[in-house]
């Protein structure tokens, strides 16, 4: 039998030593004591990481469906279909995504917050999430995030600055989305408010779908990812480099599906496909960003 100490079975978990113990004494864990020292079987703790062989108060005791949800990612959704994960993707924003995640509809949420002052607002929007106690944030990818805008740019936009005082068409994003996050930041940091903006109604769902306003003439600029500006043919105006994660229970982490994906994350196509779609760096895809 393998049996970890407190210290292998805290880290095979990425949790905290504290977090173990405070399971032990409510009994939600598989383990023993021998000579005085906690001994934890593997096997089972796999089982019950897996399977809900203790389910902590807070967790969901059902399997949510295999679908990653929150926000649109080329380079992800390639991901998902080249790992064989079985995992189907519903972008909708970083918001939505959690709150999917949190009612048990996406087994993951791929998100990307920006806050004021927080050059990486990831960790802070999921810390301390009501009934997300068990959460674990894994690094995806670092993206670039700017604006499109036409070939040649013709409105000469290099900052948001210039979108405002141009009156430009600007497509955005709806609310809860990571683009549209930026952007309220941007406007922040400019003095200036959402009115100010010359909008494009309805809002656009994902990054394709705002790329595709500009290359059509609906708009003359919006914020989204490089790699979306290069497939729709658009130039593009670098803004910030953002972390995008994925936000998942610990539980779904081990399971198969994930288990397919993450293996992928440290593969070489991924790096080739990033460089293919360009303006990402997957140097810390697969790595714990965050673990309660």
């Amino acid at each position: 039998m393998d049996l970890l100490t407190t210290a292998e079975a805290a880290g095979y978990l990425r949790l905290k030593e504290r977090k173990l113990y405070e399971l032990v004494a409510e009994g939600a864990i598989p383990c023993t004591k021998v000579t005085g020292k906690w001994l934890f079987p593997r096997q089972d703790i796999d089982r019950w990481v897996r399977s809900g062989l203790a389910v902590p108060a807070g967790m969901q005791p059902n399997a949510a469906p295999p679908i990653v949800g929150g926000s649109q990612d080329g380079l992800l959704e390639w991901a998902l279909r080249e790992s064989g994960s079985g995992l189907a993707s519903l972008p909708e924003g970083s918001e939505a995504g959690i709150a999917r995640l949190l009612r048990g509809e996406v087994v993951a949420a791929a998100i990307h917050y920006h806050a004021a002052g927080a050059p990486d607002a990831n960790p802070d929007a999921v810390r301390g999430l009501a009934g997300l106690h068990d959460g674990v944030l894994v690094a995806f990818a670092t993206r670039e995030q700017g604006l499109l805008v036409p070939r040649s740019n013709p409105l000469a936009i290099t900052r948001l600055e210039d979108v405002l005082a141009k009156k430009a068409r600007m497509a955005v994003r709806q609310k809860g989305a990571g683009a549209q996050m930026l952007l309220d930041v941007l406007l922040a940091r400019a003095g200036a408010q959402a009115g100010a903006l010359n909008e494009l109604n309805p809002p656009c769902l994902t990054g394709p779908d705002l790329a595709t306003a500009i290359a059509s003439g609906a708009a003359d600029c919006g914020i989204a990812t490089r790699s979306a500006a290069r497939a729709a043919r658009l130039d593009f105006v670098p803004l910030v480099v953002e972390h995008f994660d994925l936000l998942m229970r610990q539980a779904d982490y081990f399971r198969a599906p994930m288990q397919a994906l993450m293996k992928l994350l440290g593969d070489e196509r991924l790096r080739a496909r990033a460089g293919e779609l360009t303006g990402y760096d997957v140097s810390q895809a697969g790595d714990i960003r965050y673990a309660p």
